[in-house]
């Protein structure tokens, strides 16, 4: 994934900047600009730059004070001074600051172009190191190929090493859990508590006993004490999976604990102070959900501090062939099968599927393929287990290929709400003598 240099642009003469910005982007590099100190700190906190080029004498803050600014924030790209005749000693002053280099006023263009060249070289190597130790992290829990999910594992090592809320957003079963765990891994609470918990499991009136823990004897059957979610995980991480899914009262006394820090057990007088990292997932969209009334807007911009999206294995299908080999391999392991490996027409046929259950249900077809295979090297259609011949391949009716869907989507649902039959047959807005008839068809009970 080729990298475009960012650069931005700060002088306070538009005719300086117009000049820059058209040398700049002849070279094919992306430029933004700022009129002075000031405005490039707010373009900074907006966006991310690779170099800024900045002038030395302007209103509001000059040159030498937005250097200083830039050796206060954490990653702050690094500077080229534009300097005036005369001015050397504010060169020195700039150089001193962190600048990687200076050119003189007025400028020549291929002069101008041989700094910035220069200057790109660490860049772009800084640049390249953190996109391999990025897709490292994920790759230690995913398997992927894609530039999309190139683009998450970018995401994902710039936002670990900052102890901030993050929201992994997705569809079911593409891997929001997976990527909470690559986000703690590269954390500094890697070796701390990592709690995690499904919010659509939890009854509403245990809700907060649950989460904040009780006193022995807080209410019936409270015949001991417990900690809570917060208190297991106090000095490392909790992931709040299915987040969208806890009722409103909830969602406030989650709130008071993300503001306040602490919590007070159910049964207690008093609060406890908790130092938690909150990392949440949902399959929702959170932001229509605050429209509709079903979540708070102000619990949405605490866990929105940093937004992950995973996207659907429609969208990836580079991804396909290499899980589908890996999930293969891993569980000829499980099964006592040495050296399983799919035929050339499996991962077509796997490739070509839609796969609405994403990336829990491509594992859960490649399990099931390789489980009920005679045979290590394997060449039978994957949704209807029939070998492929030479000529044609094998397809399920579309009522087969619907109830396959309908049984792996239920089982899902079964596993993300804990067994409970009813919260599973509200959320596939079944009633539930139809879902207990399905189950029962299925063998799923």
């Amino acid at each position: 994934m080729k990298h475009l240099p960012n650069i931005l642009v700060v002088d306070d003469e538009a005719s300086v900047r117009y000049t820059l910005r058209s040398i700049f982007e002849e070279e094919g590099w992306s430029v933004q600009e700022a009129a002075d100190g000031q405005a490039a700190l707010d373009a900074l906190s907006r966006a991310s730059f690779d170099l800024v080029v900045t002038d030395l004498r302007m209103p509001r803050l000059d040159g030498l004070g937005l250097l200083r600014e830039l050796k206060c924030i954490p990653d702050a790209p690094k500077a080229i001074v534009v300097t005036a005749h005369g001015s050397e000693k504010a060169a020195v002053e700039a150089m001193k600051l962190g600048a990687l280099d200076y050119f003189p006023k007025p400028f020549d263009a291929d002069q101008v172009v041989h700094v910035l060249r220069r200057a790109m070289l660490p860049v772009r190597l800084a640049a390249e190191n953190q996109a391999l130790r990025a897709e490292l992290a994920l790759a230690r829990n995913m398997t992927f190929e894609s530039d999309s999910m190139r683009k998450v594992a970018l995401l994902v090592e710039r936002a670990a090493r900052r102890d901030i809320t993050v929201l992994l957003t997705g569809e079911s079963g593409t891997g929001k859990e997976l990527v909470a765990r690559a986000l703690v891994k590269t954390s500094p609470r890697a070796n701390k508590p990592f709690v995690v918990f499904n919010c659509a499991a939890i009854p509403r009136e245990l809700a907060e006993a649950e989460f904040f823990g009780h006193s022995r004897g807080a209410f019936t059957g409270a015949d001991k004490a417990r900690k809570g979610l917060f208190r297991e995980a106090n000095g490392g991480t909790l992931f709040l999976d299915e987040v969208g899914e806890l009722d409103l009262l909830t969602q406030g006394a989650l709130l008071r604990v993300l503001q306040e820090r602490e919590v007070r057990p159910v049964g207690e007088e008093r609060s406890l102070p908790v130092d938690v990292r909150v990392l949440a997932a949902t399959n929702r969209n959170l932001a229509q959900e605050v429209e509709a009334g079903r979540f708070r807007t102000d619990l949405y911009y605490r866990l929105n501090v940093v937004c992950i999206h995973i996207p659907p294995l429609r969208e990836r299908r580079e991804d396909i062939v290499p899980l589908a080999t890996s999930f293969a391999r891993r569980f000829g392991e499980r099964f006592g099968m040495k050296n399983v490996e799919l035929s050339e027409r499996v991962l077509q046929r796997l490739h070509d599927a839609s796969w609405p259950g994403n990336v829990r249900e491509l594992e859960h077809v490649v399990e099931r393929l390789v489980a009920l295979s005679t045979e290590a090297y394997i060449d039978e259609d994957p949704f209807t287990q029939e070998p492929l011949s030479a000529d044609s391949q094998a397809s399920a009716s579309l009522k087969e290929r619907v109830a396959q869907f309908e049984k792996q989507l239920i089982r899902e649902e079964l596993e993300r709400c804990g067994n409970n039959h009813s919260e599973t047959a509200r959320r596939l807005q079944l009633s539930r003598i139809t879902l207990l008839d399905k189950l029962d068809r299925y063998g799923l009970r």
